[in-house]
């Protein structure tokens, strides 16, 4: 009798242990997505603040082009304020401005007065080194993302992480506008 209830205290020992270093190992995976997204987003929020003065030197060499400044200036409208929006809104927000800028830029290619212009070049270089420094961030929160997601989906942590209230997160991904190529008309 005493035999079987030293196993059942180890049982539950071992159980109560398990739950312990999951939860604190989804913790620390959590608070990874946290500082992946964060990272993300501050030059999400650069690239953000650098549209307005984008759209504003390309209107002069591209009148007959509203539609397009139009897309992207209706995109970024349409948000009240961008620190206001969930996480999931900003990666939907970012990925429709991501095609709109990708058009935007082909246009340089279309006018060469504007290519040539040097606030453009200026501002097209910050555009440039910021969507660098965003894919780079896009990587890091995606992989911290995925060791998350698997803590949360894998079995057996995932009935400590349903228990407690964990669910998977969202990737950062390339919308459809992303993936098509750039049609440059000249």
């Amino acid at each position: 009798m005493n035999y079987i209830l030293w196993i059942v205290i180890a049982i539950i020992v071992i159980l109560v242990l398990y739950v312990v270093v999951t939860y604190n190992k989804l913790i620390k995976l959590n608070n990874e997505t946290k500082e992946g997204f964060s990272t993300m987003d501050v030059y999400l929020k650069k690239r953000w603040d650098l549209i307005p003065n984008i759209i504003e030197v390309v209107k002069g060499y591209a009148k007959h082009e509203k539609d397009t400044l139009k897309e992207i200036v209706e995109i970024r409208n349409s948000v009240e304020s961008y620190d206001k929006l969930s996480d999931d809104q900003k990666i939907k927000t970012n990925e429709q401005i991501s095609g709109g800028i990708t058009k935007l830029m082909a246009l340089a290619e279309a006018y060469p007065d504007l290519k040539a212009n040097e606030n453009f070049l200026s501002l097209q270089q910050s555009l440039s080194d910021i969507e660098d420094e965003i894919a780079q961030s896009r990587k890091y929160y995606n992989a911290v993302v995925r060791n998350y997601n698997n803590k949360v989906e894998m079995i057996p942590s995932n009935i400590v992480a349903k228990m407690l209230g964990y669910k998977s997160k969202a990737m950062f991904e390339a919308n459809e506008l992303e993936r098509e190529n750039v049609k440059v008309k000249m």
